[in-house]
């Protein structure tokens, strides 16, 4: 009784922080979810935000930003997300279905500055989409940065940094990650 009260405060309290008049669909929100920016959040069906019996659920929140008019966070069905999750959106991030999430993971399209020291208080000039496709595992700890297509029913192991695209059936790791084996 206590934990749900204070669950909803929680809510309530993340959710005087969320800005976005874009968000579609409903999710199952175990904990709270804060939704920023001017870009469009679609969430599928089945998808769930957060897991009581894990670390950061009593003192975090996720963190979903479609950016600018232009960027767009997708989330397809049948998705399960862990504690303290972003993802942060200058163009395009889309999560397929049946995927599924680890504690503290990061996915960015963008660099969100320009890298040209010139022009460094500029925005990235050249965001780049984000794709994880079907029934793709991410471990604890993840960061996905920008231009990344992880392929369907890959796994990506815990403190991994993705930098480049993976293909179908493999199991990932490292930073920056590499292919370490193949799905069965």
């Amino acid at each position: 009784m206590i934990r749900d009260l204070c669950l909803k405060f929680r809510k309530l309290k993340y959710s005087f922080w969320s800005n976005n008049k874009f968000v579609s669909g409903r999710f199952k929100g175990k904990y709270p979810v804060v939704f920023r920016g001017q870009g469009e959040i679609i969430i599928g069906e089945n998808v769930q935000m957060g897991v009581v019996n894990s670390p950061f659920y009593h003192n975090s929140y996720a963190y979903l930003e479609a950016r600018n008019k232009e960027a767009k966070v997708v989330f397809g069905n049948n998705i399960s997300v862990n504690n303290n999750f972003s993802a942060v959106s200058e163009k395009r991030i889309t999560i397929n279905d049946h995927v599924l999430i680890g504690l503290n993971c990061k996915i960015t399209d963008s660099n969100f500055h320009d890298l040209n020291a010139e022009k460094r208080n500029q925005t990235d000039p050249s965001p780049q989409e984000v794709i994880i496709d079907r029934n793709v595992f991410i471990g604890n700890d993840v960061t996905i940065l920008k231009g990344v297509v992880i392929g369907a029913n890959s796994v990506i192991g815990s403190n991994s940094v993705v930098t480049k695209s993976f293909p179908n059936d493999v199991i990932i790791a490292g930073n920056p990650a590499r292919v370490i084996g193949q799905v069965k």
